[in-house]
Parts: C-alpha cells; structure tokens; sequence
C-alpha cells in the first residue's frame, strides 16, 4: 500500500524502484522485529549487573547477598539469549541494546511494577510454564503499547513506526511456540514463509499498477451518488488492491481479501472508510461472481 501510494505521488519514477523500495522496506520490518527479540536477554543482564552491584554494598543485608534471581533465570529469556538462529542474525542486523541503558532501566522498572511479576517472584524456583507466562506477559502489557520503547524505535528507523504493531505481533507469536524441549533450536520465522511469498508482494504492486486503469472503472461504476474525485485517495488504492487480489491470486480466499482491506482501512484511512470499502467491493464482488470472472481453487475459497 506505501509504495504504490508512493509511486503515484511521483508517477514520473521508475517502477523497479520502487518495488525494490518494498523489498526493502518488509526487510526492515524483519529487522524491527529482531531488535525485539533481542531486548529481553538485555533486560536480564541489566538485572543481573544490578544484583550483581549490591553485594558491593558496604553493608548488604541478607537479601543483598542472596538475591531472588528467578527474572534473569527465566528459561525463555536464555531461550532467546542462545538460539542458533538468533545468534547468526543479530550480528548479521548489527543489532546491539548495550549503548541504551536508559532504557533498558526503564523498561525493567515496569516490569517490576506488574502484578504477574510479583506473583511470579514470589517464589524462587523456575518453572518452564511460569517463565513462558510471564514473558508472554511482558510482551503485551509493557512492550507492546510503549510509547517510549515505540518512539525510541522510530528514530532508528522511521518505518517502524508503521511497522511497530506487526512486528510485536510477530514476536509475540513466535515466543507462543517456543517449547522447552527445543532449548536452543527454537524456531525463528524468516523473513520470507517461501519464494512464494516474495513474489506475492511484488506481484501484487506490478499488477494493482498494471491494472490500475481499469479496477478505476469498476469501481467508478458502484459509485452511487458519489463523484470519483470525492473518494479519498486511499481508499481507492485499498480497493484497487482488494480487486489484483480477488482477480489474479486464486489461492487468496475472498473472505481473506476482504478483511484484510477493511482492516487496513481502519489504521489508516478515515473513519467512514472500513463501511465504505466494505460497500463496494460487496457489490463488485457479487458482478464478479456472476460474470465468472472470480476463479478460485481450494475448498472454502470462494466464500465472502
């Protein structure tokens, strides 16, 4: 959506450009979602160093001396610290927290404010179930909607700042499947589930350009009291790629595509947007049903 939206602020530049644009831009989003994986290893060696520092004291108390490491043994975290694959890739991504110890502290000192942290500090002894829990739960309640950690993360890269919620999701998905029988071989998506998937997205933006002309038309035709140039630009473009996608991927389920669309609507055109697209490719949908010209393969593919 970007990158066409992109290409016809500037229609004058080369396409190929921009499809490389894309490519790169998805290879960002993997990297994002690398960086996020990498801070909670960090998180534990900060408290780690903090425990660590006590002992120094001049006079430390008994819990000083033997602190409750429950935290910085939580078997996921070294789960994380270990994998073979993470071990190739962040060096590969020059992905490195060290330099950021504000926020590393910060981050912990939220952590620590969890009432699921205190349950689960409340004993010392580690437990798989109870360490995956509790890593799930950071995830969500203290990574995910930190505006801090969400801003921090866009000066380094300004695409993720769009970029930011999918690749949380990402990371929190592929922790949900870590087993402890993996140990250090837990899985780690690639950047790419196949080939498949790469030429999907660059079919996808070739195709909505190629076609552009002509989904226009289709769609101008369901405008009912409605003048073309009074449709938001977005919106247009959203239909236009539900459109390359109900006509030219068969495999794409039409209940999928429409979701999809309608979904992204949401984050970032207006809010009439998702009950206006939604209007429009039903009815587009229900002419390109009876003209034949939706063609579907699988089971359960042709249903909206």
């Amino acid at each position: 959506m970007q990158a066409l939206y992109a290409y016809h602020a500037n229609p004058e530049a080369d396409v190929r450009s921009y499809e490389l644009g894309l490519v790169k831009n998805v290879q960002g989003c993997y990297e994002l979602f690398l960086w996020l994986f990498a801070l909670l290893p960090e998180i534990a060696f900060y408290r780690m160093k903090k425990l660590d520092s006590l002992k120094e004291k001049y006079n430390p108390t008994e819990e000083d001396l033997n602190p409750n490491t429950k935290f910085i043994n939580n078997a996921v975290i070294r789960q994380i610290e270990t994998n073979q694959t993470l071990k190739i890739l962040w060096p590969k991504y020059h992905i490195l927290w060290e330099d950021d110890t504000d926020l590393i502290a910060k981050l912990f000192r939220e952590i620590e404010q969890l009432p699921e942290y205190e349950v689960y500090m409340s004993t010392r002894e580690n437990n798989y179930a109870e360490d995956k829990k509790l890593v799930l739960v950071i995830i969500e309640k203290v990574f995910a909607n930190n505006d801090l950690l969400h801003w921090y993360l866009g000066e380094k890269n300004t695409h993720w700042i769009d970029d930011y919620n999918e690749a949380m999701l990402m990371f929190y998905q592929n922790v949900k499947e870590f087993k402890e029988s993996k140990g250090d071989d837990c899985k780690i998506d690639s950047i790419f589930k196949s080939i498949e998937d790469e030429q999907f997205i660059r079919q996808l933006f070739r195709k909505t350009l190629e076609h552009t002309k002509e989904y226009t038309e289709m769609i101008e035709g369901k405008l009912q009291n409605w003048e073309l140039e009074r449709v938001i630009n977005l919106d247009m473009l959203l239909m236009q790629m539900a459109l390359c996608e109900l006509l030219e991927f068969p495999s794409i389920p039409i209940k999928v595509t429409l979701n999809e669309y309608i979904e992204i609507a949401k984050w970032y055109s207006s809010d009439k947007s998702k009950v206006f697209i939604n209007g429009i490719l039903d009815r587009l949908i229900v002419d390109l049903r009876d003209s034949g010209k939706i063609e579907k393969t699988g089971r359960g593919l042709y249903q909206n």
